[in-house]
């Protein structure tokens, strides 16, 4: 056989086994909810200290697409009442379509847990940013209000608290908190010992979960009471497929009646300290299998867990962990190799260049031209991943300029 015809005939099994699975998963969710008006009982885990329950699964306010309000309409009455957004996303056009949802049924903001983030820093800036959501969304308060993309604790401090605290006290907010992509086990471990920070979005999946840093991370907020989303929960990189641990999993995971992408997310469920999982779900096909995976009793078994840590081991140079304080301090000069990383992932793991293209041009023009012709040798020895971070700077010029 050829490797053309090896290639082709690994993505078609790939394919095929995700449809069978998707199938019979989709069929235990009919089972479970006889009506489309009968809850499907998502299961809840406490948000940290804050008293309130979240179900174990976020609708991810869509980046790629626009938001259908029929799958919206459904995910509550499946029980998926965790809604995360963003004031960046979709530009602007995530947030309107939850407010267009919520002044179709007024009645149901008691029932979401409404989560939305902001990139400004300054409280004059989180004033201005939430105010905007607020009326995008067509409500008076939001559950939860999120800086956005901090990469070190000291993104937040006393001013932020003090917004926050009067924000709560105005009833425009019930909890403060960060989302983070870079540094992630810094920022962690810098919010567990500041006390007063609620709740946090980081990246957490099957190639994070077994670092020895995340995991004294993530422990040191649930000890310190912080409710803790995942995000990045599929594990990015490009697809392996001429893998063989690939195609070992997708025959586990067809056998056990569920596909790759639902185990990944079971992978993560099984860290009891990650309160939910925020997915972006753009159609009902997407909602109805992240739900079957969710109400999932069996759980993985020992042999796949292991099978997916020997897969992202096996893949571990396609996917950055956002620790860029280590190959980012052997570059002279202020290069955002993390950053553009991330743009990469948005693009070939995401398939959205659109989004990819805006982020990397946040980058100075300067930087980007200067990107090519930067030596990343020592990045790339110092790296954990062992990415060949030299040749994907190139590649993201040429591809995202």
């Amino acid at each position: 056989m050829t490797g053309k015809k090896a290639a082709w005939s690994r993505r078609e099994f790939l394919k095929t086994a995700g449809a069978v699975s998707v199938t019979s998963m989709l069929a235990a969710v009919s089972k479970t909810s006889k009506a489309s008006d009968e809850p499907a009982n998502i299961p809840r885990r406490p948000f940290g200290k804050t008293g309130v329950d979240v179900p174990i699964l976020s609708f991810g306010g869509s980046l790629n697409s626009s938001i259908n309000l029929l799958v919206l309409r459904q995910a509550i009455q499946w029980g998926v009442t965790y809604w995360d957004t963003a004031a960046s996303y979709m530009g602007g056009n995530s947030e309107k379509a939850f407010g267009k949802y919520l002044a179709k049924y007024p009645e149901d903001r008691q029932k979401i847990f409404l989560v939305t983030k902001s990139h400004a820093r300054s409280p004059e800036g989180m004033t201005k940013s939430l105010h905007n959501s607020l009326e995008k969304m067509e409500t008076d308060y939001v559950d939860l209000f999120f800086v956005h993309g901090i990469g070190s604790i000291e993104e937040i401090n006393a001013g932020t608290r003090a917004w926050a605290e009067q924000a709560k006290r105005e009833g425009r907010i019930r909890f403060i908190g960060f989302s983070t992509h870079s540094n992630m086990e810094a920022c962690l471990l810098g919010a567990a010992r500041l006390g007063w920070i609620d709740g946090i979005m980081v990246a957490y999946n099957y190639r994070l979960m077994h670092r020895e840093g995340i995991k004294q991370a993530v422990n040191a907020c649930a000890e310190a009471g912080i409710g803790l989303t995942a995000m990045k929960t599929q594990g990015g990189g490009q697809v392996m497929t001429d893998s063989e641990t690939e195609l070992e999993l997708a025959g586990r995971f067809m056998a056990a009646g569920f596909t790759n992408a639902q185990a990944k997310l079971m992978a993560v469920w099984e860290n009891p300290h990650i309160a939910s999982i925020c997915s972006e779900m753009p159609n009902m096909a997407i909602l109805m299998a992240n739900v079957a995976a969710a109400m999932n009793k069996t759980g993985l078994s020992a042999d796949a867990r292991n099978l997916l840590q020997q897969y992202a081991m096996e893949t571990r140079s396609n996917y950055c962990t956002g620790c860029s304080r280590i190959c980012e301090s052997k570059i002279e000069g202020r290069f955002p190799i993390g950053d553009v990383m991330r743009c990469l992932m948005y693009y070939r793991s995401y398939g959205n260049r659109d989004r990819a293209v805006a982020q990397f041009k946040q980058i100075p023009a300067e930087i980007r031209r200067q990107i090519p012709n930067i030596d990343y040798s020592l990045a790339e020895k110092k790296c954990p991943q062992k990415m060949v971070i030299g040749r994907l700077m190139k590649e993201a010029v040429s591809e995202l300029s």
